[in-house]
């Protein structure tokens, strides 16, 4: 019954803001011609009217008038419109750098990159990873044809162009995984899978000049999906993973130059940052930087608390189904998507076993289950327990002093390592973070940690967090504030008695927001995006964040944008198959890039970018005449030689 009912109210629903939009535009007309000889409608019952109808309509009868006019830029008419619009709790504050409602409702409605204007399709294959550069004048992406490929997004004509293009297949790589630029936009960190003998899980990472593209070094990366980041300009890390036993290992993060110059015969070029203990098979993945600075003006300005009441009081009332985001759908309509849902997500499983390699690697996998297979239950819990009292014993004492959480405006400039990691199971399912000090960022120094004694054989974590679920991806704020962080929860109240039996995944993918400062998760997650592969063929889903906006990809063949303000998601970008990764421009929050394993790179825009784009440009303005005079008369004083 309710599926008959509802499009005939939302079709009666129509019609009537139809027809009241058409009699108040006829009686706006008409009032227009009257004003004149005596007073027309007062402004409090063209107000009631307007609230009445959608805001296209508001606008269009705006334009009537000059008091109707007036009457659709009213603050109140426009608040109400807002919140009922976008179905944001009332509790939840406009945004504090907002002028006016009618500002923010267009902002976002008009402001967000939902629009395709272009498709690259240069890669040959799934296309995995992408990047901008600082500037935003460049960007790159990365591919399972092997390749490396270097964009041009100044163009004149506002168009995308291939720029480069690296096959990595020389280096014997399989494919390419991840790209960064350094802070200076000079140089390109890539890194991608290495075909070593029985299937390795090793990984390379390569640096390429952006002056002459030529190539600088090469440095092995394990696992693979360390993937590596830039530290500074000059200055990259790396990891390498060796095995105690059966289930317990550790791992080096390494500190490496990006080059080595004539001076490289005297001095380091490789330094060991941390050596961390990985137990119940677990390992350091996806490594990256957070120059962490007081944050006396943080980009973000959020209400938690606001919009946590606000959900609670909606639940306690039984109306939580009225604050459900809003959705652009900008693909196939959700009628078509919900009958080939069930159909399709079988398929969707079995295409994504064989396309991507699983986040555990299979040589890993084989090492372990090799020796649970030649090991008894006893030695295994032996190894269980020697590693444990082997943690405590050989581990550096953490200090408290390095990561403490501060109050805004407060403490001093920090640099966090931040990686996955964990402790149940090989799944990883923590954020682990460990300060850089200032004497750690050169190579200059110690070189295998002669610094340390001969007692503390592990460097000990400064903080974790806890996700309880498989993370999928990371991303940080442009001002490195805020760490957003993609996982599938784990059901609730799991003990996991087996570490190669991880936990049921939900195919809801959650977005975490830890805040940096305060070094804690704040309790409201993102949700719109889903995936379908089980927990042990998982992969990472790169997700990016701007100013107002945080994008994500997704395994539903969409990628994602959410307003990070109010908690609500704006945009879906469909394409054909898994969208793997997103990207803001750094110079333009209206320009994003979505890559899917359709081997397309799609390119889209803001309506309000689309629109000036398409704007005829303006008639050159005539010259006044008199500063043509006396420009001229300037010129032939200066050939008469005159002053």
């Amino acid at each position: 019954m309710q599926s008959t009912v509802g499009p005939y109210i939302d079709r009666t629903r129509r019609c009537y803001h139809t027809l009241l939009f058409h009699f108040v535009q006829y009686f706006g007309v008409w009032q227009d011609v009257r004003m004149a000889s005596g007073p027309g409608l007062p402004d409090s019952l063209v107000l009631e009217i307007f609230l009445h109808l959608p805001h296209a309509a508001v606008l269009n009868a705006g334009l009537t008038c000059w008091q109707w006019f007036a009457v659709s830029r009213d603050e109140f008419l426009w608040r109400e419109l807002f919140y009922s619009y976008y179905r944001i709790p009332r509790s939840v504050p406009r945004h504090p750098a907002s002028v006016s409602w009618y500002r923010e409702f267009k902002r976002l409605y008009d402001c967000i990159p939902c629009v395709e204007v272009q498709t690259l399709k240069e890669h040959h294959d799934q296309v995995l990873h992408l990047a901008f550069s600082h500037r935003g004048h460049r960007f790159s992406s990365c591919s399972k044809d092997c390749t490396v490929k270097l964009w041009d997004t100044e163009r004149p004509d506002g168009t995308i162009s291939l720029v480069h293009s690296s096959s990595m297949r020389q280096f014997n790589w399989g494919y390419t995984q991840f790209s960064q630029f350094n802070c200076d936009d000079t140089l390109l960190l890539v890194s991608g899978v290495y075909l070593g003998p029985h299937h390795s899980s090793s990984g390379e990472i390569a640096v390429i000049s952006l002056e002459n593209y030529t190539l600088l070094s090469r440095v092995r990366n394990k696992p693979y999906d360390v993937f590596g980041c830039w530290l500074n300009e000059t200055h990259l890390i790396s990891g390498n993973l060796h095995w105690i036993g059966n289930m317990t290992s550790c791992t080096v993060l390494w500190l490496n130059k990006a080059f080595q110059d004539i001076e490289s015969e005297n001095v380091n070029v490789v330094k060991r940052l941390f050596k961390i203990q990985n137990i119940n098979a677990s390992t350091i993945r996806t490594v990256m930087v957070a120059h962490c600075h007081r944050h006396d003006s943080p980009d973000l300005l959020l209400d938690y608390e606001a919009q946590s009441q606000a959900r609670a009081l909606a639940q306690e009332h039984g109306d939580s189904h009225q604050h459900q985001p809003l959705l652009f759908d900008l693909g196939a309509s959700d009628s078509e998507d919900e009958d080939d849902e069930e159909d399709e997500e079988d398929k969707r499983r079995e295409m994504r076993c064989s396309a991507h390699l699983p986040h555990f690697s299979s040589s890993e996998l084989e090492h372990i289950r090799h020796g649970l297979q030649s090991a008894g239950a006893h030695e295994l819990e032996l190894e269980a327990q020697v590693a444990r009292l082997m943690g405590r014993r050989r581990t550096k004492a953490p200090d408290p002093n390095l990561v403490t959480p501060s109050a805004p405006g407060e403490g001093e400039d920090k640099t966090y390592l931040l990686f996955t990691t964990g402790s149940l199971t090989y799944s990883p399912h923590q954020i682990g973070i460990k300060r850089i000090m200032p004497d750690q960022m050169t190579t200059c120094g110690p070189v295998l940690g002669e610094e340390r004694s001969t007692d503390e054989f592990f460097d000990s974590l400064d903080h974790v967090i806890d996700i309880h679920g498989h993370i999928i991806g990371m991303g940080l704020s442009p001002d490195h504030r805020y760490l957003y962080v993609n996982s599938r929860a784990w059901p609730a109240g799991y003990v996991i008695s087996d570490p190669m039996s991880p936990p049921p995944i939900a195919e809801e993918i959650d977005l975490h927001v830890i805040d940096l400062k305060s070094l804690r998760e704040e309790r409201r997650s993102l949700r719109a995006h889903r995936a379908f592969t089980p927990n042990d063929e998982c992969f990472f889903i790169f997700l990016d964040v701007s100013r107002d906006f945080v994008a994500s990809g997704a395994e539903d063949k969409h990628g994602y944008i959410w307003d990070r303000h109010y908690n609500i998601c704006l945009a879906r970008l469909q394409h054909d198959d898994v969208v793997n990764s997103v990207a803001f421009s750094p110079a333009d929050q209206e320009l994003l890039l979505s890559a899917s394993d359709d081997s397309t790179i799609k390119v889209w825009r803001s309506p309000r970018m689309v629109r000036l784009a398409q704007r005829p440009p303006r008639p050159a303005r005539p010259r006044n005449l008199l500063s043509s005079l006396l420009a001229r008369r300037s010129a032939n004083a200066n050939v008469n030689g005159k002053p």
